[in-house]
């Protein structure tokens, strides 16, 4: 009976109110209650003279982004170690937070964990948030009665993972700019500039050189054809990217080739077994058995390849084989990481090694990074001019000639 009368009590949200104390002066604050009501009887307990009350109104906001669970996650770690309890302590960073919707979200989490549903159970309700990795540390931090310092291990698994994912897209974000760019100045040349000295080479009665006869003739196909060529371009990259996001044989095909694609194929290689150990030392160390550990490492790796080769380790070290014999047999493991998970077996301390190696391969994606910068702008830089310098001297060619022609 006391469950159903739980499980029937209203949903408790935010009310606003205003009014004056007992020294007649206005006073304004904010109250979690089931109803208006009950905030009206709180506040006259209170010696407080109600003037209005009202629901805090959400608006849509942002979406929630992985930035903002990590940033929730740090200040719950953080104050779950000074002693705040854990209600108190979600209502706190609900109400510092600018995102409505990551205030809601706060919220249901909070009002699920006050009629009595484990923190884990709640997070498990919003999957699109917080993902089986995830929801498996709080649950081994609630058994444990350690959750304040898994919250923590995982605040810092998240901040590393975040930090090599942006130092990825920084490497990638210079080249996709300047192709973008040079996509729209060819564009511009081609449609604008090229058809106007086209019609001054009209004047001119001679031969044109062979450059400028097919930079025109490409040209008037771009002219003609730009709607099909947009289209097809544009639909062409949705189609694929689509069917990168849906088909698991692409993504698979991909994510292969992605691996051996000349020095951004090191750069991926390397941050994803960043990310594979990392996970995988995160959860060890949380005291998550190890079968039950790899069902999220391969997922989080964000790499269809390290994906399947994890299912098979998965399924041999189930059947008693070693972590490490498991780990050669799919020829996908450095060698470095390779020894190092056998260091770490034989000695006890595989969340330890684990983790070292995850520092060694996020430093070597940080040097690439930073070596990349500095590689990839004199290349790009060769291959604009060859692209836009050999369309502009082919069409100075014919006044170059101009001389004799006359």
């Amino acid at each position: 009976m006391a469950t159903a009368a739980l499980a029937k009590a209203p949903k408790e949200v935010i009310f606003e109110w205003e009014g004056k104390d007992r020294n007649g002066k206005i006073v304004r604050g904010e109250m979690r209650a089931g109803g208006e009501s009950v905030v009206n009887a709180s506040l006259r307990r209170q010696g407080i003279l109600v003037s209005k009350v009202k629901k805090r109104r959400v608006s849509g906001g942002k979406a929630i982004k992985q930035k903002d669970i990590a940033i929730f996650t740090r200040q719950l770690a953080t104050m779950m170690k000074a002693g705040v309890p854990l209600l108190q302590s979600f209502d706190i960073v609900a109400r510092g937070s600018t995102n409505p919707r990551m205030t809601k979200l706060l919220n249901d989490i909070r009002g699920d964990v006050e009629t009595g549903t484990s923190l884990s159970s709640a997070f498990r309700k919003h999957p699109l948030h917080f993902d089986a990795l995830y929801c498996n540390l709080v649950e081994a931090g609630e058994a444990g009665g350690i959750l304040e310092a898994l919250l923590d291990r995982l605040a810092i698994y998240q901040e590393k993972t975040m930090a090599i994912k942006s130092k990825i897209k920084s490497a990638l974000m210079y080249p996709i700019a300047v192709v973008v760019v040079a996509f729209v100045v060819l564009t511009v040349i081609m449609i604008f500039v090229i058809p106007a000295f086209k019609d001054v080479f009209k004047s001119f009665g001679g031969e044109l050189p062979a450059p400028t006869l097919v930079v025109i003739a490409m040209s008037e196909f771009f002219v003609q054809w730009w709607w099909a060529i947009f289209s097809l371009f544009g639909g062409g990259l949705y189609f694929f990217f689509e069917s990168w996001k849906r088909s698991e044989k692409m993504q698979m095909t991909m994510d292969r080739i992605l691996l051996k694609v000349p020095i951004f194929g090191d750069l991926i290689h390397k941050s994803v077994i960043a990310r594979w150990t990392r996970t995988l030392s995160t959860m060890f160390a949380a005291g998550v058995p190890l079968v039950e550990a790899l069902d999220s490492v391969g997922g989080a790796s964000g790499n269809a390849v390290y994906r399947i080769a994890t299912e098979q380790i998965q399924k041999d070290v189930s059947t008693g084989s070693a972590l490490t014999t498991s780990m050669t047999s799919t020829g996908v493991f450095p060698t470095m990481v390779l020894q190092m998970a056998s260091i770490g077996e034989e000695s006890g301390s595989l969340d330890h090694m684990l983790g070292k190696a995850a520092e060694f391969y996020e430093d070597e994606v940080d040097e690439m990074v930073k070596g990349l910068s500095s590689l990839m702008e004199p290349f790009i830089i060769v291959i604009l001019g060859v692209l836009i310098g050999g369309i502009v001297v082919s069409m100075y060619l014919p006044i170059f000639k101009l001389g004799s022609v006359v």
